[in-house]
Formats: C-alpha cells, structure tokens, sequence
C-alpha cells in the first residue's frame, strides 16, 4: 500500500482530481471512491444502470456516500489496495487515534453490496458518515424509513417529498425518523425507495435525518471495528439477508488473488500489468462476458468543454484488444465468454453490425443529455448513452478478427458458429472498406476514408486467410487475399506523405495520426519499415505534448467538435512500444517510466488523457484503453526474445 496520493489543486470548485478517485467492483458493476471518503458514482446493479450517487456529476446533494473521520483535520496516512485486490484500504491519523478503513463489493453470491469496515489501529478515531441517496443520476429522491433486520417497519409511514425547489434534498418518513437505531431495539436498517430501486443500509449507529440528508457520527476503539453494509435489491422483492462481513471479505480477497495468480507475465513492469490485467477484468461482466471501456460517463476530456462521452458500453474493438491483452497472459477462460457475448451480439444481418453495444448486447444506446447535472468540474452536457453506437467505423471488425485469431492461436477452439460469423463479417467487409467513415475516433464532423479503417480493414481480411490456411476453416481465402492486395496498394498508393513518407490520417491528407502506430501492431508493415518509422518520426514531430502523444491535432476540425483535448495515454504507450522494438529501448523506459508513475499512488489506475499543464487526468476513468495498451507496451519492454515479437 502507498502512501497518500500528492496534492493537487482543486479542477473547479468542490470538484476533486479524477485521479484522486479508487475503483471498488463486484464484476456486475463499480463505485468511485474519492480520497476524501466519499462514495461520489455508484451505479447499481450493472455499469451502465441509472446512478444512485452522481455527486462525482454534480454535487453532494445528486448523492453520494461519505465516510471519514469527523477531524477535518485528520491526516491521510496510507491509501491503496490490497496486494492482487480490489479491497481498498485507508488509514487515518487523528488527535486521538488511528482507523483503518477497509472497501470493497464483494463477488459471487449473486448480490449487489458494498461493504466498509472501520477498523480501530489506535487511541480513539470519531468517524461520521453522510448519507444521499439519489436514484435516476440524482433525479429520484427515495422514500426513506427505519426497518428492523427481519424486514419489519419501525416508522410508522413514508413521507412525501418536498414540493418545489427543495425535492432534490430528501425524504425522511415517519414521526420516529430523528431517533437512533438504539431507540428502538429492532432497528438496524435505512431503507430507500425509488420506483423499481431500493438501498438497505445496515450499520449501528444508523445515520438520522440531519438538513435534508442522513448523517450521524461513532466512535471506534483500538481493537474494535464497525461495519457499514449497503445494498441494493429490486425494490418489489424482500430486503437481502444480512452478509458476513469478514467473510464476505476474505472471500472477495481470495478470489481476486487467485485471479492475479495466473498471470502470464515476469520483468520489471511486473506490478502495473498485473494492475491493469486486474482492472480490466474488473471491467468485465460475471455474466454476459461483456467488457465496457469504462465505469464512467461524461468525465471530460477538456475541463468546462462538451467532450463529454458514455463508456459505460462494450466497444467491440476495445473489448477485442483487451481479449488481446488477457489472452497473452493466459486468461482464455475469458476470451471464450467474450467470443459468446460477441456471438449473441452481433446475431443478425452483418450489415446491422453495430460499433457498440450494450453490457447484455443491447443495441439502443440513444443518447440524452442529463440538465440537472451540472458535470464535473462544470463540463456540460452529461451524455447518457452514445450517438456512436450507429456510426459507421470500418476498422472494428479487424479489431474483432485480429482478437478471435489471438484466441484460435492460444488455443480456443473455433467453433462452426463462430467462424460462420466471421466469415460473415468478412463478406460485409468485402463492400464496405473503402467507405467513408467516422473511423477510430468516432469524429462528429465530415466523414473520411481514415487510414488507420484502411489498414484495420487489410487485418481483417489477412486474419481471415490464416484461418483457412493454418487452421483448415472453410472460407473464400483466395478472395480474401486479392482484397487484402487491394487494401495494401491502395494505402501505399494514397494513404503516405510523398514529402515525409509517412502514413497520413485520411487517404490523400497531410496530417498524422496517433492510430497509424498500430500499423505495425497488426503486421501491416513491418517496425523497421521505412514507411513505419517515418510515421513514427511524423508522430514525434507533430503529435508530441511534453514528450505525450495527443491522438490528431484538434486544431484542425477534424472531428467536428469545439475546444481542444490533451495526451491520450494509450497512444503514448503505443508509441514506447514502437520504440521498444526498434532498439530504442533507452527511450522507451524513460517514456515508459513516466506514465506508470502517472498512475494514482497505491491504486495504479489511468484515465483516458492525461494534462501534463496542471497534472491532472482527463476523460473517463479508469479506461479500459489506457490499461491495456500499458499491458502491450510492458510485454514489448521485458520481452527476453531479443526480437521482441508482437503479440
């Protein structure tokens, strides 16, 4: 466990550091604990459900969850994780003592519970909790009463909410709602209730009524420990037994360090890759085998700017390039959840293949904006769902071929059904690659033919033929081929500065692009290419921020969207892999070196952009993206084979 992370200075009043922020997860779905103790984004039960707390959003009073010592001038002492978990744990210094706090959601048990122990080091620490609860992303004020542990009512009635200006502050029922749990013996339990959600709260002392929010304060002594228990249950169904909290725990503990165990990988980045392995899986539905790009909406990319997005949905190439990830470091087991979940998905035409979809392989993700939010840091609009999702982005399904080879190569069997709907998609492809599209970067402006689509394209259709020749899978490997000849003349023809000789963003442009690295990552050219170091050099020349890798140049209009954005990490990790395997390890490990150590102290988590003017992260968090390309980069770096072989 590391020590507290640096300060940093507030982005916007009341507004904490992305980066200040500790992902808890039950693989169903996530919650963001702030530095300060506060629960400030709770979605339950899946990643992309309507939050209960969206203080992270707005403010305290769009919900939230505070637990830390009533000291305001209690010192951070320790914060991380658990070794090889995602058990959180806090340790406070006070005038009168030490507490611990452990966190976590429990997996398994088919529940949706987050747990906080308070456990007493030293002395006496008075801790005090706060409790909001907001349904609906802070829109649905709840219901709330005391109910004894059997389930039984304690307050006598519910109360309505305030009408007017004051509904967003709460609801307290009944005559009794002021007393503490002790004052009626049964009492051991908050109930909120809102439409189809209800949140139980079990602890001792219960928070009471205090301006218009649930608040209250205990004490723990050294040896001692309280516990806090809340979960969420269907609101027409019986409140949820209650957990055993130490078990609960170690179970938790247990299964993610058996997790970790079985990662593939030994040298000197050994502790972020395992990190990030554990993030991505943290990211991955139990259920559907969906892996969503992140557990967040609307984190900016640019402070106060509308670059504002939902990823709180499965991306097929974000989730095919973390298959890439998990499966070279033996993780097969979730390659065939995701191969089932693609399966189910994607049913249908091949031309109503969508980009993205929803955790359960949902495909109406309309997007809406949320106007009582006022977003973090003042970054409106928040977006619900994504416009994205009917884009036309060619290069996915070479993202999705590339990863279903990675998998036949480790040893997934191909089923009939699987490879009938990759050959499927190739035969779309066959129509479609030389479109004008909105390529990996989604743009909202004029369409292009993007290079980077060009290319992925030619994966698609070079993966296709290696299944029919290397593993014996029926399939058009002839025509295939022919095409993927065509794709290649077409990029080298078109698609390279005949100044520079670099790869450019769009077929007959001059500006570069930060996906083109990816070239030589799916074998279009080889890294010591000529044309793949100039593109490499045009990316150092142009695309550089203080030694990062902005995506494109904003400035250009590109993508069709006001204000400008900063380094996005995974295309700076892009880059040190570039670099490691064309003997410029030196640099690589400097570059390297610097972005683990962008990483939240103890936590080891990345957002998707990163500024190096104030130190701070931008864009959602954390990113699914930016693990997953640390993964590569590391691999590249303390690979022992002195060619250093692409995955």
């Amino acid at each position: 466990m590391a020590g507290p992370p640096p300060p940093t200075g507030p982005t916007h009043p009341g507004t904490e550091p992305i980066g200040s922020y500790a992902l808890l997860g039950d693989l169903h779905s996530a919650a963001l604990v702030s530095a300060r103790g506060s629960v400030d984004w709770l979605c339950f039960p899946r990643f992309d459900s309507p939050a209960c707390f969206a203080a992270l959003l707005g403010g305290p009073d769009d919900g939230r969850w505070l637990l830390a010592p009533a000291d305001e001038d209690a010192e951070l002492v320790e914060r991380g994780y658990r070794e090889d978990t995602l058990t959180l744990e806090t340790v406070w210094r006070t005038g009168t003592g030490v507490a611990r706090v452990l966190e976590t959601m429990p997996v398994g048990g088919r529940r949706a519970d987050l747990v906080r122990r308070v456990e007493g080091v030293e002395g006496t620490v008075r801790m005090r909790q706060e409790l909001v609860i907001r349904f609906g992303y802070g829109s649905d004020v709840p219901w709330v009463r005391r109910i004894r542990d059997d389930g039984s009512a304690v307050d006598a009635a519910f109360a309505l909410p305030a009408p007017g200006p004051d509904r967003k502050r709460g609801v307290d029922s009944g005559p009794n709602a002021a007393t503490s749990a002790s004052d009626d013996g049964g009492a051991q339990a908050l109930l909120a209730v809102a439409g189809p959600d209800a949140l139980l709260l079990r602890c001792d002392p219960l928070p009471v009524p205090v301006d218009h929010r649930h608040a209250g304060q205990f004490d723990v002594e050294a040896g001692r420990r309280r516990d806090l228990v809340l979960t969420w249950y269907p609101s027409h169904r019986p409140p949820p037994e209650p957990i055993y909290v130490t078990a609960a725990i170690d179970r938790t503990d247990a299964w993610w360090r058996d997790w970790a165990s079985r990662c593939r990988h030994d040298g000197r980045y050994t502790a972020p890759v395992k990190r990030s392995l554990l993030t991505l899986r943290a990211l991955t539905h139990e259920d559907t085998g969906g892996i969503v790009a992140a557990p967040t909406t609307s984190l900016p990319e640019d402070l106060g700017g509308v670059r504002n997005w939902d990823y709180r949905y499965v991306w097929l190439r974000d989730a095919a390039l973390t298959l890439e990830a998990l499966l070279a470091h033996g993780y097969l087991d979730i390659a065939d959840s995701w191969r089932q979940w693609l399966l189910r998905a994607v049913a249908g035409a091949p031309e109503d293949v969508q980009i993205m979809y929803g955790i359960g392989g949902e495909r109406r993700l309309e997007e809406y904006t949320v106007d009582h939010l006022t977003g973090y840091a003042g970054s409106q609009p928040v977006r619900i769902g994504n416009a994205a999702a009917t884009q036309l982005q060619v290069d996915v399904i070479g993202e999705v071929m590339v990863a279903l080879h990675a998998a036949r190569c480790a040893g997934l069997p191909t089923d009939v059904f699987s490879w009938s709907m990759q050959a499927a998609l190739l035969d779309h492809l066959a129509g479609i690659w030389d479109s004008h599209d909105n390529g990996i970067w989604e743009i909202r402006g004029d369409l292009r033919r993007f290079t980077h689509s060009r290319i992925m394209a030619w994966a698609a259709f070079d993966r296709g033929v290696r299944a029919v020749e290397d593993f014996g899978r029926p399939g058009h490997a002839d025509l295939w081929q022919r095409t993927a000849n065509e794709i290649r003349a077409l990029v080298l023809r078109e698609g390279v500065d005949p100044e520079r000789g670099n790869l450019v963003q769009y077929l007959g442009g001059r500006t570069v692009d930060a996906a083109l690295l990816q070239a030589a990552q799916v074998g279009f050219l080889d890294w010591d290419d000529p044309v793949m170091l100039a593109t490499v050099q045009a990316v150092e020349q142009d695309l550089l921020r203080d030694g990062l890798v902005l995506r494109y140049r904003a400035e250009t209009g590109v993508d069709g969207l006001a204000g400008d954005e900063h380094p996005f990490l995974a295309c700076s990790f892009w880059l040190v892999e570039h670099w490691a395997r064309t003997g410029r390890e030196k640099e690589a490990t400097v570059l390297m070196d610097r972005l683990v150590h962008l990483a939240t102290p103890g936590l080891g988590l990345l957002a998707e952009e990163y500024d190096p003017a104030s130190g701070l992260f931008t864009g959602n968090y954390p990113q699914a993206f930016s693990h997953l390309a640390l993964v590569r980069a590391a691999e590249a770096l303390d690979s022992d084979d002195g060619a250093r072989e692409a995955w």
